[in-house]
Formats: structure tokens, sequence, C-alpha cells
């Protein structure tokens, strides 16, 4: 790390031209990002994916890029007005490429509704929304709406923009004063902002790219913006402060000229104890993200990207950018005015932070079972956790394409919009149409229409229920409940399971279940499936790496239980608020009984990795002063004097991110960001402050054992001041 850092500090000129060439970059990419995403749910190697296939590729229907019309006549429906919206629903139809009106639909007596199917992708399909829209006749009695998974997208990418700002609004004041009360009136202030707008752009700039090639979610822009500029300035803060340790500990505050080799020493001192601590906390944060890429579903995939990429960038710009501002602000840069008044700043003998590690030393059995208890009580909910692959109810209501939802969902049911399409294949050209394999549609259409869960069901054996070939026949079934609710779930299992098994199809035809409900179930069972795959080499990869960073066999196997457990009370508490509803009225937030998928996947990837950052940051410290000649609890009570009022900064800075999700009018983000911000106030707060100091204070010398033999497996370095104070098996020294 030394000769690294003299190496960034030579060409520090040339490094900083680099990051503002990112910087801008970056910057562009974000302006042409949003119509590149979309929110599209498709599992490669499934049935439904099957169905999709065929559907796009023989009946020119790709559902998640299809729109359906809605009209309202005022003086309700009668033939002469059904012909001329059908008119109307063709000729619009044209401005979308590649697409097909279907016959209108009656829904009651003043509602007709209709879908223009298409091939075109989601995120091509959307963009179509607003010239269809105009096309569409609007007054004379008449009011129009465009609906369909693309129109709503579209209607949302704007409030997903505007979230973002309201996000940012909440989020960076409070890193400000945060930024304040650590460093006071300085120059300094302005470093992790730096540090972070480079970062957050050169993520994007990443994610730009990937998105020209792959399905990227909507999701992506808000996820990098808020959580990268958390991750930033906490990397920042990191460094920053101890930078301005090591300056005072070496170069007395009176000194009259600044010295450029003593910054310099002092910024190789920074980087070899703060800095070395950043790079194991961004490297446990991408080895959970990391591990997304691996689960088969362009969703999760392209949120474990954007997620990945923001360690990298934060790990390249603190072994790059962070020496290189360090260097250009020098010790003028991060001199201090204090802001807060002394009995509130002291850190060292008579500090908060000082009374609480010692009273944790003198009582570790009392703090340990008291924070045991809180964290076990707040993951205890996690068992009412339920799971839905989406949901319409949870995002605003008063976009025109939502509204046309509506609309239809009071006329027909929900399920009209997400239907389930099941395909039947006979096998060869013109065999949909023999007597036996209609027979047999027949069983099927009779069984699913006395399925408590179906509203509606379409099918006839003529096109465009047929393709051209004959070989294919599809069924429309709209249920009555939305696509990703349990009652549509039971229903694609019993039409799978109970269904079309007893309709008795002739061999060699098969029937695959296609559309919303059937998809979204399946994007539940394939994310779950390789999920317990995604926890196993998590807790084995960063038990290696934290084993390498503390240089301890028993540290890291604490970190990882305290971490499950912290995961745990995040699942909890997203049952509490939004099943329950405990205190979602307060804070504005919707109240709905299931947890989108993606979540709890999502939410430990990443929060095992920022716990992780927590943890890296205090006990690297208290391995610095153990290796120094301080007994075990002297170094446990040092390294939480000196890490813990930085960590609560860091977490503030954190927590105060998440908060800009919880602000945002989208329940998949409402959702992640309380997950987040709970695990994280628990995380800074009763983990670290209260649980691993008790922990370490029992375990006494333990803490630092490792194994020879271990240690030479994983190839973990020895300090040289370790070696003459290796611990004996017994717990001396508490």
């Amino acid at each position: 790390m030394e000769r690294w850092t003299r190496v960034v500090l030579r060409f520090r000129w040339p490094i900083l031209a680099g990051w503002l060439v990112v910087l801008l970059a970056g910057g562009f990419a974000f302006t042409h990002l949003s119509s590149l995403l979309s929110n599209e749910f498709s599992v490669p190697g499934t049935d439904s994916e099957r169905a999709r296939t065929i559907l796009e590729r023989h009946f020119g229907d790709r559902s998640d890029g299809a729109f359906t019309l809605v009209f309202r006549l005022r003086d309700g429906v009668d033939r002469a007005s059904y012909v001329r919206l059908q008119r109307d629903a063709d000729r619009a139809a044209r401005v979308v490429p590649d697409s097909t009106p279907r016959q209108l639909v009656p829904a009651g007596r003043k509602i007709v509704y209709g879908d223009v199917v298409s091939t075109l992708s989601l995120a091509k399909a959307k963009g179509y929304t607003d010239e269809l829209y105009r096309a569409l006749p609007h007054g004379g009695g008449v009011q129009s709406y465009v609906t369909g998974q693309a129109a709503i997208q579209h209607d949302l990418d704007p409030i997903f923009s505007k979230d973002l700002r309201k996000g940012e609004m909440i989020a960076l004041p409070i890193a400000v004063l945060v930024l304040l009360a650590v460093f006071g009136l300085s120059v300094a202030v302005t470093m992790p902002f730096i540090f972070a707008a480079c970062t957050v752009m050169a993520t994007l700039g990443g994610v730009y790219v990937y998105a020209h090639f792959l399905t990227t979610a909507t999701y992506v822009t808000n996820l990098v913006f808020l959580i990268g500029l958390g991750i930033a300035i906490d990397y920042s803060l990191l460094v920053t402060y101890r930078f301005r340790e090591e300056l005072a500990r070496s170069w007395p505050a009176n000194a009259p000229a600044e010295s450029r080799d003593e910054v310099e020493t002092a910024i190789v001192r920074t980087m070899k104890s703060a800095g070395r601590a950043v790079v194991f906390s961004g490297a446990t944060v991408a080895i959970g993200l990391a591990l997304l890429l691996f689960i088969p579903l362009p969703f999760v995939r392209s949120i474990g990207v954007g997620g990945f990429l923001i360690p990298l960038a934060s790990i390249a710009a603190a072994l790059t950018l962070q020496p290189a501002l360090l260097s250009l602000y020098g010790r003028r840069g991060v001199a201090r005015i204090p802001l807060l008044p002394k009995r509130f700043r002291a850190e060292e003998d008579t500090g908060f932070w000082h009374r609480l590690a010692g009273a944790i030393m003198r009582r570790p059995v009392a703090f340990l079972a008291g924070g045991a208890v809180l964290l076990v009580a707040a993951a205890i909910p996690v068992f009412g956790l339920q799971l839905t692959p989406g949901s319409a109810s949870g995002i605003p209501q008063f976009p025109q394409s939502v509204r046309g939802f509506d609309v239809l969902k009071h006329s027909i049911g929900p399920g009209a919009i997400s239907p389930t399409q099941v395909v039947v294949d006979s096998g060869r050209a013109g065999a949909v149409r023999e007597p036996g394999v209609q027979a047999a549609i027949g069983r099927l259409a009779g069984r699913i229409r006395a399925d408590r869960e179906t509203a509606s069901l379409r099918v006839a054996p003529r096109p465009p229920f047929v393709d051209r070939s004959g070989r294919y026949e599809e069924l429309i079934v709209a249920g009555r409940d939305e696509y990703g609710s349990e009652a549509a779930q039971s229903f694609v299992h019993r039409l799978r399971g109970k269904l079309i098994p007893a309709a008795e199809f002739p061999s060699g035809v098969r029937v695959l279940a296609g559309g919303g409900p059937p998809q979204g179930v399946d994007f539940l069972e394939q994310a779950y499936r390789y999920f317990p795959w995604l926890v196993a080499a998590v807790l084995v990869l960063t038990y290696f790496l934290l084993m390498r960073a503390f240089r301890s066999a028993l540290l890291p196997l604490k970190a990882v239980i305290l971490n499950l457990l912290s995961v745990g009370a995040a699942y909890g508490m997203l049952v509490v608020v939004f099943r329950w509803g405990v205190g979602s009225s307060v804070l504005g937030l919707y109240q709905i009984g299931q947890v989108e998928g993606w979540i709890p996947i999502f939410l430990f990837a990443m929060l095992f990795g920022l716990s992780m950052d927590y943890e890296v940051f205090l006990v690297i410290r208290m391995r610095e002063e153990w290796d120094h000649g301080r007994d075990n609890r002297g170094a446990v009570a040092y390294g939480l004097e000196r890490t813990g009022r930085i960590v609560t900064a860091a977490a503030i800075v954190m927590v105060a991110a998440f908060s800009g999700f919880v602000a945002g009018r989208i329940v998949g983000l409402q959702e992640f960001g309380i997950g987040l911000a709970v695990a994280i106030f628990l995380d800074a707060t009763l983990v670290r402050a209260v649980l691993v100091p008790s922990l370490m204070a029992l375990f006494g010398r333990y803490n630092w054992w490792l194994p020879g033999p271990l240690a030479r497996v994983v190839r973990v370095p020895e300090s040289p001041l370790e070696q003459p104070r290796r611990p004996a098996l017994r717990p001396a020294g508490r």
C-alpha cells in the first residue's frame, strides 16, 4: 500500500484529470440512461418464457411490449359506437411498429377494451405511449386510456426521476450537517462530495454501457445514486478523518509552514490503515453483490450489476482519487474550526465513547444479553414475510395509464391487464384443429371457467387465437386478482398441477402456462432456488476475507452471525411496517400484504456487505492497538473510542441516503429503503457499539487467535508487532 500510494502522489495531476473525464462522461450517460431502462421479469428456461417466445414468434405478441386500450363511453356502448371505436383503435395502432390491434371486448355497459400487441421489447415499446394516446379519440362522450405494462412503465419513469431528486434533497443536507459536525468549518467537508460525485458517475457510465446490450431495471438509477452517495461519503469520511489524526499525531498544530514531505508521510500512513480498511470494506460489499450476477434472472442480474459497480468504483477512487485529493487539500484544507461545544467534541478519556467503552468492559454480559434480546425480537416477525413478483397497488394512482388500469380493474377485475396466456403446442402444423386436441382444449376451458379465480376466458379455434400454421392455440385467462397476489399465484399452481393434467391432452401435445401470473411464479421460484446458494457463498467468502483482514479465526465467525441477525431484523421490520402497517400512516408508506420478491435477495446481498463496513472500520482499529502492545480490553476500548464517533457519523449519512428511497412513491423502493435504513441503524448502534465490544471483551485473547496452518492456507500476513505476543489457547489478558 505504501509503494502504491507514493506512485499515486507522484502522478496526482493526471489522476485528477482522469477522474474529471470520468465525471463528465458519467454525467452524459446519466442524461441518456432513462430510455434504456425497463422492469422486465422474464425467466429464461421456464414454461412461461417458452410460452412468451411462441407468442412473440407465431402470434406477434410480446406480452411486456403490449398496450391495452380502454374506452369509457358516457352514453353506453351500442353497435355503432363499438364499430367506430374498433376503427379508431385500428388506426391508432399504426403508430406502434410491428403491432397488431386485437378485437375490442365489452366490459360492462359503458366500458370497451382491447390489446395492441407487438414484438417490441418493453424498453422500446414504452416510448410509443404518448403517440398512441394522442391517436385515440378524446371528447364527444368518449374517455380513452392507454394502459398495460409498457404504458405504466412510461408514466412511472418521470416519477422515478422526481423521487430521486426528492431523495437527494433529503440525503445531501443531512450529509452536509454530519460532515460539518465531524470536520467543523473546513474545506475538508467538500472532499467526500467530490469523491461521491466521481464514483456515482463512474458507476452510471458502466450501467449505461450494460443497458445497451442487456435488459436493465428502472430501479438501477435510484439505487446507484443513493447507495453510491452513502458508501462514497462513508469511505471518504473515514480516510479524511484518519488523515487529520495522522497530521495531528506527527505535526504540531502550531507548525509554522506546510511541508509537502510531512503531508505525503501522513497520507501514506493513512492509506496503510484507513485506506486498507476501505479496500476490505468495499471488497465485502462487492462479494455479496457480485453473486447476484450468477442468478439467471435479467431483472436481478441488472440490479446486481449496478450494485456491484458501486463498491468497485469506490475502491478505485479510494486508491487513486482520495490520496490525490488529500495531497491537493493538504494540512490547511483539512484544518478545523469546531462548530460544537467542547463537551460534545471530547474524544479521548472523557467523551461519550470512552464512557460507553468503559461501561461495556465492566459489564459485558449485561450489555450482550440486552442487545441480543432486542435484535432477536426485531427479527421474529420475519416468519410473516410473504412475497410477490410485483403489484400495481404500490405505485402512484394519478398517471393516465394507472387510471385506465383502475377503470378496467373495477369492470372485470385487475387480472385483465396481465392475464395468463396458456399456449397449446400440438407438435406439428395443422394438428391443433384435430378433434382430440380440440376436445382436450374444451375440457381445459371448462375447468378454467369453473375456477374461482377466473374472471373471463377468451378462446376460439380460429385466428387470432390460432397461429397461421395451425400448430399453436392460445387461451387468454383474466383473473379476479392482480397477477402477483397470493390468489393469482395459487391459480397458477392449480392450473399447472391439476387443470392441465385433468384435460388429458393427446400424447405429444405440450401445454405451457405463460403471461403475467405464471411468469411471476416462475420468477419467485427461480430466484429463491438460487438464493440459498447465494447466502452460503457470501458467508464463506466473507469469512475468509475477514480472516485475512482481522488475522483472526473467531472474529469473522462472530461478524457473520451478527450480520445474519441484522439482516433478519431488517426482514422483520418489513413485515411490521408494510404488512402490519405499524407507522406506515405517519411515514406516508403503503400498507400492502406482500413484499416484492427481489427485495429480500438484494437486501441480503447489500446489507451483508454494508454491515461489514462498520465491522471492518471498528475491528481493524482494535487490531492496530493490539499489535501495538495494548491488552485485549484496552485495544477494544480504545478502538471503540476512536471509531465509534466516525461509525455513527457514517451511519447517519447512510441512513439519510436510504431515507431517500422511503420518501419516494414506489412501494418496492420504499420497502428497500426501510430495510436498509433499519438494518444500518441497528448495525451501527446496537451491533457495532454494544454487541461487538461486549463479545470481544468476553472472548479475551481468543479474539486474536489464528492457528498457524490456517493462516498459511489462506496466506494471512502476520504483523511484525504480533509475533512476540501470539496468544496462547488460554483466554488471558481480558
